[in-house]
């Protein structure tokens, strides 16, 4: 994705301007908020964490931090357009860490609001196992929360194992399905399993694209909900799945990986 940097707002003018602002940050909409599972407002022992959406909100709670707070609202499919407001900047005057992936056009923003007090710490987001659990690791040595970090991933091995056992019992005929996955849901064809015979976006299918994916006559097709440009192989007979990866609101990372599985497990057995 193209880094667009916005122009930037002072943070002290911004608080000068409407100190108001400040009690806004807690009390709009619970996605936003970014407290998962219900955390109430009010600082936790560790670090204090601001992620610019729920994608690192979640590896950083995965990692052990307890005060984690995400500013793009999780009911935002597609994060990156978010328009950053002055009452999100706010939110990290209190930061120790900020956490950005360098996609998102607001970073340099963020980064900037942070100032010298914050450390910045640029997460890579990709659900793939390898580089969830580096991430969740990277995050647990940042944060001293090392062996929360190693028993999130630990639990997290466990979990991928037994979703990708469950979701290969459903697979057609007893064999891989063959699927065409955009390219930032291949993980989850990893999960299942599955075949993948072709690959697409993050730029609409063109007809050419259309062509050969039609041509190679995959059963399924693994969308990506945040980044969606609509039906992508019409009047072919695949069964399209809209794949999520950003967390909901809880901040639960695994929930992503158990939706998907549930998703997958469906559409295979056919029910």
């Amino acid at each position: 994705m193209a880094y667009v940097r916005f122009p930037f707002r002072p943070v002290a003018a911004v608080t000068a301007l409407s100190a108001g602002l400040v009690l806004l940050t807690g009390c709009g909409d619970g996605a936003g908020s970014g407290k998962g599972e219900g955390e109430k407002a009010g600082k936790s022992s560790g670090p204090v964490v601001v992620a610019t959406s729920s994608w690192e909100a979640a590896l950083a709670k995965a990692a052990g931090a307890k005060n984690v707070t995400s500013i793009v609202p999780a009911s935002i499919k597609h994060a990156p357009d978010y328009d950053v407001k002055p009452s999100d900047l706010t939110k990290v005057a209190d930061a120790d860490y900020v956490l950005y992936a360098s996609f998102e056009p607001f970073a340099g923003r963020i980064k900037d609001a942070a100032g010298s007090k914050a450390k910045t710490v640029e997460v890579n987001l990709d659900n793939t196992p390898a580089k969830t659990k580096a991430e969740v690791t990277k995050l647990g040595k940042a944060f001293g929360t090392e062996q929360a970090a190693a028993k999130w991933n630990a639990k997290f091995t466990a979990e991928w194992d037994s979703l990708a056992k469950q979701v290969k019992a459903t697979w057609p005929g007893g064999k891989a399905p063959a699927v065409a996955a955009q390219m930032f849901t291949t993980w989850a064809a990893q999960l299942a399993g599955a075949k993948v015979v072709g690959t697409y976006g993050p730029e609409a299918v063109t007809p050419a694209q259309l062509s050969a994916l039609s041509a190679k006559k995959p059963k399924f097709v693994l969308d990506n909900e945040n980044m969606s440009t609509g039906t992508v192989l019409p009047a072919s007979g695949a069964k399209q799945l809209d794949i999520a990866n950003y967390p909901g609101a809880d901040l639960d990372l695994l929930g992503v990986y158990r939706k998907a599985a549930g998703q997958m497990e469906k559409a295979f057995s056919g029910s």
